[in-house]
């Protein structure tokens, strides 16, 4: 009951934006807008809190002795779980030669990687000029009208925008 009451409320306040003048949809924009960029930042900022200072908590726990980590105990269990894993204990070689296998084979990946980001990003670029000069050619030939023209909405979305990014600059 309470979600339609609510869902009913945001349609007619969105349905009406569209509708309404260019000064309402501005102000109704921006200020919902800096609205949900300060509160996300808030958020955010609380999370990090929280979560840098339990980190911090932990190690001045641990620091102080009412936490005691025993690494050898951790690195009998890593051993374990790989000999599990592989049916057979690695030696010290084996394994500083898989360390240095994957590390290698990460190197030639990444610049694999990189290579084709570049080679699509070129290839991205170019389809998205071509596009943008068909639409005109064909919004221009077609129609005789300009390719783009701006709607009711998309001053309170330019308005939510610019309200986010201040908020989120302001929070």
């Amino acid at each position: 009951d309470i979600s339609n009451g609510t869902k009913g409320f945001i349609d007619k306040v969105l349905g009406d934006v569209g509708k309404s003048s260019a000064v309402k949809q501005l102000l109704l924009g921006s200020i919902s807008g800096w609205c949900t960029g300060f509160i996300t930042m808030k958020v955010g900022k609380l999370i990090a809190v929280v979560v840098g200072g339990s980190i911090i908590l932990l190690q001045v726990a641990n620091h102080q002795g009412y936490i005691k980590v025993d690494w050898d105990k951790v690195h009998k269990q890593v051993e374990k779980v790989e000999d599990k894993a592989t049916g057979h204990s690695p030696k010290w070689m084996e394994k500083v030669r898989t360390m240095i296998y994957i590390e290698l084979i990460s190197m030639i990946l990444h610049a694999v990687e990189r290579y084709v980001d570049h080679k699509l990003d070129k290839a991205e670029d170019t389809l998205k000029r071509s596009e943008r000069k068909a639409k005109r050619w064909y919004h221009t030939f077609i129609n005789g009208e300009k390719p783009y023209q701006v709607k009711e909405i998309h001053i309170f979305l330019a308005a939510f925008s610019a309200g986010v990014a201040i908020g989120i600059a302001s929070g």
